[in-house]
């Protein structure tokens, strides 16, 4: 990809002082915004008088579209100016955040929310990267690319929490509702934007956009229909990887015969990156899929509202936000391939110990410990994974190799979420048919009758809601009825977490594979060049 022709700003006097502050509450409403949804999935349930399952679905649907469509929205901001991009996605983002302020149905939000506001996140973040690059020079540019990171990262970290307050106190479509105001403010200082010029090869690679999306669409897309008990699972999933596959070999092909390409394949003949990537999205499908079970627990298990939920999950956050912060500055001489093995394993040992204790856990204080140890792993793996994966991409290649870099991530988040949900419903299903029809207590003839109705609506329902709702069944068979629904749950949410423990087992046996290679200076300055 040819370099983004900057405009020339002196130094110190790059745009306005504002304009990173403005940048940086775009990134900020960007991240925020999964973690409100999160933790706001009880009261989304309860208000639209929809599925948790959906719900999910529409959060799983939300990554799929940004990562399936970066890499080509990417290259229609190259021909529209970034700067057109830019508006075009934050006002995308807006009218999905103003849809969930009115809407009335699971609908209106996978429409506006989820496909809207992701095609729009996929316009807006290799927009901004271009931006930021070519509209600060030298140190402002570190300044701003900073700032920009930084706040991503409090995103992150206090999501949960300002989610959690909202949500109970006010209302969650209140949160949506400061993202379209926040927006606002950023829109009216867009006259502080230059345009960046794009002077690169004007030709689409229309063969390979399609790949990509029915690629990384399908797999993804046929983990949701199964969760959904839809059908052609297997197919639509296989025709996913075929597409896949088909994408790697017409890239090489499109190549090779000097046309243009929708990704350069000679970025994957570098073995730092190809591992590099390959490790970003482990560590997102461990993240989506943690991020999909522990609210549930914390929700459904034991009844949190969204503030106590955000509570419990702040130390996963405020941990992964103060160890990334910290390893950032203070690695020193360490080996990046350590400290993500060292990551890896925190991680993995982390998430694992939540398995046993959730049948158990009373209160979301038995989680602070596995919590505090999978918050550091990932703050590890966050402080590192960028730079290494980035190191051995020349200065003009860079961008587009951080564009990859970032779709691999959304793509592992959007598995993780699909792929730990699907599991979760699965388990839950069988779990209930199982110990129903094993029951002692539960008459022959109800049998059939309140498994179909458990598998139906109990995975949306705390204890005290489903209790409201058995008030002529006999105390014995009330009390059988609330215990399947308690052991079922728990079971299924235990079989979710193994998604983001076997994607961090892989992760850690990648990181052998790492350390194995040898050490490579950075060949262009990549500080902030994966902004996703």
């Amino acid at each position: 990809m040819t370099a983004d022709a900057a405009p020339n700003v002196p130094e110190g006097e790059s745009a306005s002082s504002l304009l990173p502050l403005l940048l940086a509450m775009a990134m900020f409403v960007l991240v925020v915004d999964t973690s409100l949804m999160n933790v706001s999935i009880s009261a989304v349930v309860h208000d639209l008088h929809t599925t948790a399952s959906g719900v999910q679905s529409a959060i799983a649907l939300e990554a799929l579209v940004s990562a399936a469509f970066i890499l080509i929205s990417s290259k229609i901001g190259d021909f529209i100016g970034r700067k057109r991009a830019y508006v075009l996605g934050l006002l995308a983002y807006a009218i999905g955040a103003f849809a969930m302020t009115v809407a009335q149905s699971l609908t209106a939000i996978i429409i506006f929310w989820a496909i809207i506001g992701g095609l729009g996140a996929s316009l807006l973040l290799p927009a901004m990267q271009s931006l930021i690059h070519g509209n600060f020079e030298g140190a402002a540019r570190t300044k701003a690319y900073a700032l920009v990171g930084a706040a991503a990262a409090i995103a992150a970290a206090i999501g949960p929490l300002l989610g959690g307050f909202v949500t109970t106190y006010l209302s969650w479509r209140v949160g949506f509702a400061l993202e379209v105001v926040i927006i606002g403010v950023v829109l009216s200082g867009i006259r502080l934007v230059r345009d960046v010029k794009y002077t690169g090869p004007r030709q689409i690679d229309a063969v390979g956009s399609a790949l990509s999306v029915i690629g990384m669409g399908g797999v993804v897309l046929g983990i949701l229909v199964w969760q959904e008990g839809g059908d052609f699972v297997v197919l639509i999933m296989a025709l996913g990887a075929s597409a896949l596959a088909l994408l790697a070999w017409w890239l090489v092909k499109r190549k090779r015969e000097g046309h243009a390409t929708l990704l350069d394949p000679g970025l994957f003949r570098f073995p730092h990156f190809r591992i590099g990537i390959s490790q970003t999205m482990m560590q997102q499908i461990t993240l989506g899929g943690a991020m999909i079970a522990l609210p549930l627990f914390l929700q459904m298990t034991l009844e949190y509202n969204a503030m106590e939920a955000g509570l419990s999950l702040a130390p996963l956050s405020l941990s992964m936000f103060g160890i990334a912060l910290l390893a950032g500055k203070r690695a020193g001489r360490r080996r990046p391939a350590d400290i993500v093995l060292t990551g890896f394993a925190l991680t993995t040992i982390g998430i694992a110990s939540i398995i046993p204790v959730m049948p158990r856990a009373g209160s979301g204080w038995a989680l602070l410990a596995p919590l505090l140890i999978a918050g550091s792993g990932l703050g590890l793996l966050v402080s590192q994974l960028n730079n290494y994966t980035l190191s051995p991409i020349a200065e003009e290649r860079v961008s587009e190799a951080a564009g990859v870099n970032s779709a691999s991530g959304s793509f592992g988040l959007s598995f993780g979420l699909a792929m730990a949900g699907g599991l979760m419903l699965a388990v839950l299903s069988l779990s209930f048919t199982h110990m129903v029809d094993n029951s002692a207590v539960i008459p022959r003839a109800q049998q059939q009758q309140i498994a179909t109705t458990l598998e139906d609506s109990a995975e949306v329902m705390s204890n005290t809601q489903l209790d409201a709702l058995l008030t002529r069944e006999r105390p014995a068979v009330k009390a059988e009825i609330l215990r399947i629904n308690t052991d079922a749950r728990n079971r299924s949410l235990q079989v979710a977490l193994l998604v983001p423990v076997l994607a961090s087992l892989l992760g850690l046996i990648n990181g052998f594979r790492m350390r194995r290679l040898p050490e490579i200076e950075p060949a262009a300055n990549v500080e902030g060049l994966d902004l996703g």
